[in-house]
């Protein structure tokens, strides 16, 4: 298990002295988020490997960050656990640390929780080359400021991640999955936020326009209960869960921008200028659009939310602009953690 912390600290010490700015690099699976700078010199973090502890009774794993995701996985189905957030790109090469820095999550994300709440803890390198440990291994702890949870989708701009603690879950005994046909968008966002009311067995709903699909996890009894309250026939033979994560469907090959859409699950229409896919019950919509950023900026603004690009675009920045007190208060992290902007500038906003 290769531990390359000491030449990472020294790599990114040496960086701060005389304020050469880097690029930190892993697996390469989500290049496309955020604008990265080609004259940065490099810093490749992926050979520091190898799970450091892991407590299957205690559901908990630490981890280097350049641990590949399918390592981690497949140590985990051997005993029956899984990561809660469903990262995607696992079997493209992805690292647990590349995963929490770009904090994508996958379907079960709107009923088990986002990246930062199965991140327990961190050791990371900041910006002048200082170790720095927040959190721990157990989900009460207090000692502090919980610094650990910016990392996660700051796109390494805070901190070369070394260690993670993560909170895992239990595998699912059984998962199934239901179609309802329905073409109307109202009807199927009231029936994907009312359905979680009547059972807690659902891990995952989208909408793709004609149908309505509901992910059933638990026990053989909780699904069947289930699906004799809300319906609707089982679909088999299908990763469609797997192909959404990774945005292998169909839609995804569509003409036009990829732009993902963080609203309130019951917000109203997007449009129909853009074709869309309904993911996380609605709070997610993932669009592909010819129509310009500014556009789609503005009516994501207007509905409350924020729209990110995930085109690659010289012209359009990946990351929704952001304004006033979030703003100001993340330049304050920016500038507390990394005083010299060494850490991939630009990469999450143009001014840090």
């Amino acid at each position: 298990m290769p531990c390359l912390a000491a030449e990472i600290t020294s790599a990114v010490a040496s960086a701060y002295t005389i304020r050469t700015p880097l690029n930190i690099t892993g697996a390469g699976t989500k290049s496309f988020l955020g604008q990265q700078a080609t004259n940065n010199q490099p810093l490749d973090v992926t050979g520091h490997t190898g799970i450091v502890e892991y407590d299957p009774a205690e559901l908990v794993m630490v981890a280097r960050a350049g641990t590949s995701l399918s390592e981690i996985e497949n140590v985990l189905n051997e005993n029956g656990q899984m990561l809660g957030f469903e990262p995607p790109f696992a079997d493209a090469g992805a690292t647990l640390g590349g995963a929490v820095a770009a904090g994508l999550a996958g379907p079960r994300r709107a009923y088990a929780g986002a990246v930062r709440d199965f991140v327990l803890g961190s050791t990371f390198i900041n910006g002048k080359g200082e170790p720095v440990t927040a959190g721990g291994k157990v989900m009460k702890n207090v000692a502090g400021f919980d610094l650990f949870r910016p990392m996660a989708r700051s796109m390494g701009t805070l901190g070369v991640m070394l260690k993670i603690a993560l909170r895992l879950l239990p595998l699912p005994e059984v998962e199934k999955t239901l179609l309802h046909e329905e073409t109307d968008e109202l009807a199927a966002l009231r029936k994907m936020n009312h359905w979680p009311v009547e059972t807690q067995a659902i891990s995952a709903a989208s909408w793709d326009g004609a149908n309505i699909r509901i992910r059933l996890s638990g026990s053989a009894s909780g699904i069947e209960h289930a699906r004799s309250v809300i319906g609707g026939d089982y679909i088999t033979g299908t990763n469609y869960w797997q192909d959404l994560n990774n945005f292998r469907l169909d839609f995804f090959q569509q003409a036009g921008r990829l732009w993902r859409i963080g609203l309130a699950p019951m917000s109203e229409s997007f449009g129909p200028e853009s074709r869309q896919l309904v993911d996380w019950g609605g709070a997610q919509r993932w669009l592909k659009s010819d129509e310009p950023a500014v556009s789609i900026r503005t009516r994501a603004s207007q509905l409350g939310g924020h729209a990110d690009c995930f085109s690659q675009d010289p012209g359009v920045a990946t990351f929704h602009p952001l304004e006033g007190n979030v703003l100001a208060v993340n330049k304050r992290l920016k500038t507390a953690l990394d005083p010299a902007g060494i850490l991939n500038p630009g990469r999450l906003h143009p001014e840090f």
